[in-house]
């Protein structure tokens, strides 16, 4: 952790405590450790930002769920600022709530926070996102994210037949968002599919961005997945290593935000769909990556129905406030450094052109309008 990081977690340790005097003062708990169960059903949704198309509808889509079963509910964006979510999180247990949902901004400093929060019996759930270094995080429900990765390594090399191929095929990697811990997943994934072939001379990285193994991940990954950011460093790759005309044959992205980034900058250097135009992978069927698909500037999306998380969540909630056992259905992979948290995987899908219709428009994901359908 960064000494700025560290100053900030202990600050708002300081803060939080003095918040919640008042509210023990009052007659509130500040005892206990186990989570929290029967009463009102008073729920906190912490979600990162609403500068991506899914943390919104996620969060909306939750909250819905939980109205229609009668819970009050504080739903908060944190803007993708770690002391905004901080401050977010102080303020829903101050204000009553027992549960808190949280998306983290960054894992690794939501420890001092989440542990005041538990002294007032409040049931911790991280959504999507692993919180990292605090023995407070109750349940983990995500997609698994390894295997997001995996299906768009698999994905490349089932499209250019990489078994068969001897190359040399040019790709350029990208990693998510370092304070990210899933981040780490989906490259792994992806990683352990693809480095046998970059190791064997069948893909080529021109760029050199290419991680030795899957611990250097972090090397080449893009602060707070950032379209702009992506466009840019993609931008440099380009005009530093494909000259002459030399081309791009494969983008390993693991999102569609970064996906949008590089396609922008593959068009800005003159690439167009067609034969020659670059594999790109993608993740979580946003609308415009969903166009793109349409319009061949990217090959795929792993999508995940995040309907099915929010309502998993939904249940475990359910579960949480009557006593019963909350469903999980691993409890070996999420080691968060304290812990290993009890989780639930949902499974993810590959999308392609031809699936556009049946799978994401007819489920009601997207509409056949938002996509150019």
């Amino acid at each position: 952790m960064s000494k700025t990081k560290k100053i900030l977690a202990l600050a708002a340790t300081g803060i939080f405590a003095l918040s919640l005097a008042s509210c023990a003062s009052d007659g509130g708990s500040t005892g206990g450790s186990e989570p929290a169960a029967g009463g009102d059903c008073s729920v906190g949704i912490s979600m990162p930002t609403r500068s991506l198309e899914r943390w919104i509808n996620d969060g909306e889509q939750l909250k819905k769920l939980l109205e229609d079963a009668d819970c009050t509910v504080d739903l908060q964006y944190a803007d993708n600022k770690t002391d905004q979510q901080i401050s977010q999180i102080q303020n829903q247990v101050a204000g009553g709530s027992k549960i808190l949902v949280v998306a983290a901004v960054d894992g690794k400093v939501l420890a001092p926070v989440l542990a005041e929060a538990k002294k007032q019996d409040a049931t911790i759930i991280a959504y999507d996102r692993l919180i990292n270094g605090t023995p407070d995080v109750d349940y983990y429900a995500t997609f698994d994210n390894y295997k997001v990765g995996q299906l768009q390594g698999e994905f490349i090399e089932t499209e250019l037949d990489l078994a068969n191929a001897t190359g040399p095929i040019s790709i350029e990697p990208f990693a998510g968002s370092p304070d990210d811990n899933n981040a780490k997943f989906f490259f792994s994934g992806a990683w352990d599919v693809l480095l046998p072939y970059v190791e064997s001379g069948v893909l080529e990285v021109p760029s050199g961005q290419s991680p030795a193994s899957n611990d250097d991940w972090a090397s080449i990954g893009i602060a707070g997945w950032a379209s702009d950011k992506a466009q840019s460093e993609m931008d440099n790759r380009l005009s530093s290593f494909y000259t002459g005309g030399d081309k791009v044959d494969v983008v390993l992205s693991p999102n569609d935000s970064l996906a949008i980034g590089i396609e922008a900058s593959l068009k800005s250097a003159g690439y167009t769909p067609g034969a020659d135009y670059p594999l790109i992978t993608g993740q979580d069927a946003d609308k415009a990556n969903v166009k793109a698909i349409l319009d061949g500037e990217q090959a795929m999306t792993v999508w995940k129905d995040t309907r099915t998380l929010g309502e998993q969540v939904f249940t475990m909630i359910q579960e949480i406030q009557a006593g019963d056992e909350v469903t999980v259905n691993d409890t070996e992979t999420y080691d968060n450094g304290e812990k290993v948290v009890p989780s639930f995987l949902l499974d993810p899908e590959v999308i392609v052109k031809d699936d556009v219709e049946s799978k994401l428009v007819d489920s009601g994901f997207v509409k056949a309008a938002d996509v150019g359908l």
